[in-house]
């Protein structure tokens, strides 16, 4: 890759790790979406997004559960038979046409749901039974695998708007959730490509610094409001590109 080209993906990667964990999230259908405008081949896009995930889910978990949003009973549920369909998940390598079909639709339902979210959330939470929890998990895991992403963009959604949980501990959440399942789909990917990942130094640094900072100021300062709206805009057009051409 040109240099010219590398320095506009790492300044990409940086504003996506800062946006999507100060909502308590970790990247990857950003990732996903940035790397295919700069036209990296799909083998290369869904374990690369996984490896980015992990590194900013850790920060982003660690940053959510220093400010005192984390709860384990809420996420292992979800968790426990997210990770074995993750792995599955991630064994899968789908047809190039259909990988972009799917993730485009996972780009456009991200941007949907960071344009319908609720302003206020709700005070009085129940949280799911426990079947309701495991079956969730589960299907979340399975399409994370597939699409290369951690799941949360999904769990997220569903804890605030079926009243499972507040905001903050809906995205502490969704930080572990997202990084056990990005270990397991990527551990999938290896296994069924037996190859791992590389990068460009610049890339994972630029990951990081984003993840860092996204995540202290979206745990602790930040209103995410603006940014859910600005991210939404980004995720759309993405989305609309991988569908439609």
């Amino acid at each position: 890759m040109p240099i010219e080209a590398l320095i506009l993906l790492c300044l990409a990667i940086t504003v996506v790790a800062f946006l999507y964990s100060a909502v308590g999230h970790a990247g990857a259908s950003g990732y996903i979406a940035t790397m295919t405008l700069f036209g990296l081949a799909p083998a290369v896009i869904k374990p690369s997004a996984l490896v980015l995930n992990i590194l900013v889910a850790s920060l982003t978990a660690y940053q959510f559960w220093r400010a005192g949003h984390f709860s384990w009973p809420l996420f292992w549920p979800f968790a426990v038979l997210s990770v074995p369909l993750a792995f599955l998940g991630g064994y899968i390598n789908l047809p190039t046409q259909w990988f972009k079909v799917l993730v485009g639709l996972v780009l456009l339902y991200s941007a949907a749901r960071f344009f319908f979210e609720p302003k206020t959330e709700e005070q009085l939470t129940t949280p799911p039974s426990k079947p309701v929890a495991l079956f969730t998990g589960a299907g979340i895991g399975l399409l994370s695998g597939l699409t290369g992403t951690g799941g949360g963009i999904f769990l997220t959604p569903l804890m605030i708007f079926f009243r499972w949980s507040k905001t903050k501990t809906a995205s502490a959440v969704s930080a572990l959730f997202i990084l056990v399942n990005s270990i397991s789909g990527l551990l999938g990917n290896i296994s069924s490509t037996k190859q791992l990942p590389l990068f460009a130094v610049p890339v994972v640094i630029a990951a990081l610094v984003g993840g860092a900072a996204g995540s202290y100021l979206g745990s602790q300062r930040l209103s995410v409001t603006l940014i859910k709206k600005l991210l939404a805009v980004v995720l759309l057009i993405a989305g609309g590109k991988l569908v439609f051409t």
